[in-house]
């Protein structure tokens, strides 16, 4: 697995596999990698010529008192883990390289951006949604290959694509879970393990959603309510927000219809926690 660190270099490699003709499989990253990561880019190995990983923590996506300086940033252990789960091309640039002196440009994100964690995190998406921009000028991919836990930044990132006419598919791959239910994400690793167990309370209210919609309940507002009541209810536990929206607008319907989304967010001591389940009425 080769390792590059210039955006210039990232550029001519990934041109000349495009005058080759490899299919290139993307797997944007800001590093430390878990299951979750390394069931992306095992997808994408099973499907393409070449899979390129970037690990990046993208400063433009966090707030001025989020977590930026207290990301984990394993490299060792992510170069590891990439190579092993099948990436042949690790990019992993200096935020210079992406972001050089005299950057400007932003990449502003519509109505899917506006609520939920675009509302609890004000400018969030637009660092997204710039990013990655740069990053698919750079990488040249056929796919790009993320996990369904960050549902809302996936919608996005497939609205930029039709919105700028890119010439990439999109690949939305299942949520990877620890065995109690708990999403894996490079966060989890904030929480003690008193906290760890506090932070089921976010499955567990969704999935009981999920089941009152299957018992027949088709009032958002209800839905709503009992994910909200059950997560209130657990100590140790902070209620962000939680919601039944469709699952293709993220706006709550009059009545729930077709496939809906799940959403919640939750504090668990110092450490913010997203998941979401997507269900089919019936």
């Amino acid at each position: 697995m080769i390792v590059i660190r210039s955006a210039a270099r990232m550029a001519a490699v990934a041109r000349r596999l495009e005058r080759e003709g490899k299919r290139i499989g993307f797997v944007p990253t800001m590093g430390a990698l878990h299951e979750g990561h390394c069931s992306l880019i095992r997808a994408a190995a099973a499907r393409h010529d070449m899979v390129i990983v970037s690990v990046f923590v993208n400063p433009l996506q966090f707030g001025p008192r989020e977590d930026f300086a207290r990301y984990p940033r394993p490299f060792g252990r992510d170069r590891r883990l990439a190579r092993a789960a099948g990436a042949d091309l690790l990019f992993a640039p200096p935020a210079r390289e992406l972001y050089p002196p005299g950057f400007q440009t932003a990449v502003e994100v519509g109505p899917l951006a506006r609520r939920w964690e675009g509302s609890a995190r004000p400018g969030h998406f637009r660092g997204v949604a710039t990013v990655v921009a740069v990053l698919f000028e750079l990488t040249r991919p056929t796919t790009v290959y993320v996990g369904q836990k960050d549902y809302q930044q996936a919608l996005i990132v497939g609205q930029l694509i039709r919105d700028l006419r890119l010439p990439i598919r999109l690949r939305v791959q299942p949520t990877v879970r620890e065995p109690g239910g708990l999403a894996m994400s490079s966060r989890n690793a904030y929480l003690s393990a008193a906290e760890r167990r506090q932070a089921l309370a976010l499955f567990h209210a969704l999935r009981a959603a999920r089941a009152r919609i299957r018992a027949g309940e088709r009032r958002p507002g209800r839905i709503a309510a009992l994910m909200r009541g059950l997560i209130r209810a657990k100590a140790g536990v902070r209620l962000e927000y939680a919601a039944a929206v469709d699952a293709r607008t993220l706006e709550p319907p009059r009545r729930l219809r077709g496939r809906v989304a799940l959403l919640g967010a939750v504090r668990v001591g110092r450490t913010r926690l997203i998941d979401n389940l997507l269900v089919g009425v019936p």
